[in-house]
Parts: C-alpha cells; sequence; structure tokens
C-alpha cells in the first residue's frame, strides 16, 4: 500500500466532493472512510484510477451518511443522483483548501490539525501521537476546527501569509510519534510553493530545506542534542542545502523581502560556513536586523543578540540582551552562553541550570543541565587547585 500516494491524494479528493455539494466536516469524515476502504482493497485490487476510485467511494459514502440523517433531507434532495462514473477532472483544488484550513476563525493548533488531516491525509491517530495527546482530545479539536469551517465556501481566496504561518508551525514541531512532522510540513510547502505565486512560500520551503538539511547531525547517538556550533557538517545534506539556496535566491531576485526569506538568508549563511569557525556573523547581524524591521519581534532580537555576542563579543552581546524582556523564551540559556563566552563561569552555571528548569523539551533541558554540570565541575577543580 503507498500510503504516500494516499496521501497526497486526500486534498484533492475532499475538494471535489465539497464542490457537488457535500458541507466540509461530512466530505472530510466521507474522505476519511474511503481512505480505509482503499488500505483494505488495493493491495489484492488496485485501481486503474486511484483518485477517480477514492472520488467514488467517498461520495457513495457521503451519500449513505446523508440518507441515514433525516435531518439532512434537505441536501439530500439536492446531491441525491450520484454522478455517472468516469474520469475525475483533472483541476487542482487543493490551495483553496489550504486557505480553508487556515482560517482566520481557528486557532493556530486547530489550523494545524485540519490541515494535517485534510490537506496532509494523516489521520487523527497520526497526529495525536505526533503532538503527544490523547486520540480522544485530538479528534475533539478535529471536529470543532470542522464545524467552524463548514460553512465556508470555497469560491474565494485566502491569506497565503497564514497558510505559511500554519505550516511553519506544523515544520516546527520536527519529530515525535510515528510521524514526521517536519518531512510532512516540507511535503505540504512544496505543494503549495508549486500552486501559488508568492516568493513568501518560496522563501519557506527554502528555510524548511536548509534547516533540513542539518537533521541528522543535530543529535548524538544517545539522543543528546548537539549545538549548531558543535554539528559534524559532513553530515550535512548537501542536496537539501543546494536546493535551498537556489530556491532562496530566485525569491531575493524578486525583491519583494518577507520574514521566511530573512530567516532562509541566515540559515543559508550558517550552510555557506565550512566551519562554525568561518560563519560570517557580521553578514548575519545585517539579516537580523533587516528580519526585525520586518517583524518587530522580541524572540527575533534574543536570537540577534546571540550573533552581536559572535559577531563583536559576547559584552556586546550581553548587551544588546539586556534591553529585551527576561521572560522570553530562551532568554536565561541565552544569556548563560554569553556569560560563559566572556569567561564568567559561575553566572553562567547558575544561569544554565536556572534555563534548564524553563526548558520546554526533554532534550534542551538534558542538554543544559549538562552545561551547567561541566562549568560547575571547572570551577571545582579550580578550587580544588
Amino acid at each position: 500500500m503507498d500510503e504516500v500516494l494516499l496521501r497526497s491524494l486526500t486534498p484533492g479528493v475532499l475538494t471535489v466532493l465539497v464542490r457537488r455539494g457535500a458541507d466540509f466536516a461530512a466530505a472530510e469524515d466521507a474522505v476519511q472512510e474511503a481512505l480505509v476502504e482503499a488500505v483494505r482493497v488495493w493491495p489484492a485490487d488496485p485501481p486503474r484510477d486511484p483518485k477517480g476510485w477514492l472520488v467514488t467511494v467517498a461520495w457513495r459514502r457521503f451519500l449513505d451518511a446523508a440518507r441515514a440523517d433525516t435531518a439532512r433531507r434537505r441536501r439530500e434532495d439536492r446531491v441525491d443522483e450520484e454522478p455517472s462514473p468516469g474520469p475525475v477532472p483533472a483541476a487542482d483544488d487543493t490551495l483553496r483548501l489550504y486557505f480553508l484550513c487556515a482560517h482566520p476563525a481557528l486557532s493556530p493548533s486547530a489550523a494545524v490539525a485540519l490541515t494535517l488531516r485534510a490537506v496532509g491525509g494523516l489521520t487523527t491517530r497520526q497526529i495525536a501521537r505526533a503532538y503527544l495527546v490523547p486520540e480522544a482530545t485530538m479528534a475533539q479539536r478535529i471536529s470543532r476546527a470542522k464545524r467552524t469551517v463548514s460553512g465556508v465556501r470555497l469560491d474565494r481566496p485566502g491569506d497565503v501569509a497564514t497558510v505559511l504561518r500554519v505550516l511553519y508551525l506544523v515544520f516546527n514541531e520536527g519529530y515525535s510519534g510515528d510521524v514526521d512532522l517536519a518531512a510532512e510540513a516540507v511535503r505540504l510547502t512544496r505543494q503549495l510553493a508549486a500552486a501559488v505565486d508568492h516568493p513568501e512560500a518560496a522563501g519557506l520551503l527554502a528555510l524548511m530545506l536548509l534547516h533540513h538539511a542539518r537533521r541528522a547531525a543535530r543529535t548524538a547517538s544517545d539522543g543528546s542534542l548537539v549545538p549548531l556550533a558543535e554539528q559534524d557538517r559532513s553530515r550535512w545534506d548537501t542536496r537539501l542545502v543546494a536546493e535551498g539556496v537556489g530556491i532562496l535566491q530566485s525569491a531575493l531576485a524578486r525583491d519583494r523581502l518577507g520574514e521566511f526569506q530573512a530567516q532562509a538568508a541566515i540559515a543559508a549563511l550558517h550552510a555557506d560556513a565550512p566551519t562554525a569557525a568561518e560563519t560570517d556573523w557580521v553578514q548575519i547581524v545585517e539579516w537580523y536586523d533587516e528580519l526585525a524591521r520586518l517583524t518587530d519581534s522580541p524572540v527575533v532580537r534574543l536570537n540577534r543578540a546571540v550573533a552581536v555576542g559572535e559577531a563583536d563579543g559576547p559584552r556586546a552581546g550581553l548587551a544588546a540582551l539586556a534591553g529585551l524582556d527576561s521572560a522570553l523564551p530562551r532568554h536565561t540559556a541565552v544569556a548563560a552562553y554569553l556569560h560563559e563566552r566572556d569567561g564568567d563561569r559561575t553566572t553562567a552555571a547558575r544561569l544554565y541550570a536556572e534555563a534548564a528548569r524553563k526548558a520546554p523539551n526533554l532534550a534542551e533541558r538534558d542538554h543544559l543541565t549538562r552545561r551547567a554540570a561541566h562549568l560547575n565541575a571547572q570551577l571545582d577543580a579550580d578550587r580544588g587547585r
């Protein structure tokens, strides 16, 4: 069974049903039932036209549900006649489906879940495992999201920027459970970038590829986190780096700079450096300045402080950090790093331990705890001399 093929066909099948008159929630349920049937039937009897097969089965499932629900008799009258069998039109309305799943009425978490289900073709169980929540909890979240957008027509363009933000959130989840959300986000963003003429779609795809290229080097054999400066760059995927840089250069040439292009430019500068010591931190600071002008984000300014510390020395980095809210995520970890670079191991060890207590995940907590322990061991050794 080709799961990738099934998932790639899901959005097209769903939009066919919606265009035939099914509301979104009922159509999505019918498509999921058709996918389950495909998993059962296709290994022994693969169809000549997989999409057409799915459309036919999903449409029948939808009609069965409509007939069984007396409260939907009026809708049944509109859709009762099943279209004659035949090829499914080649038109792809997936882009409209992206817009629907990223509807502004949805919360970010609901938009992400609905995008993975309706556009990505993942099951509720897969999404729940990826987000480490009970399946029932995820099912409720998706059901509420489907009800929210059920009355929205697929007849007008949506906001590309909102869709890109949702895909960015998916990518940042990385990998957990049995679904590689980073790879799934890359796949969906490729699809979006091919469907829409938007430089920020290309910028986001480039950013994802450049980060994804470093994936194999991010963790050690024991699962511990490996910071960028310590990564084995021979393990970076040079094919993905080259593709990401090429997409970025084409996007930048259009002179319509956006935040994802700026982030990708920073990632490209890291990828271009043969070693951590050869990183062009001056250019990276300049790109962070551009990014700060585009977003006015305190998180961007926090990352800029790290870059300033590398380009102009740790005290300059600490000065840049001083004006930021200490409650920002990773603020304490950044302060610890800059104090360590400045030679103040006592303060750095204390801040690393504090940052570990605030860490959002186990890998980051363990990394910060090890940094604190390493510095404390050095301090103990110095006192013992």
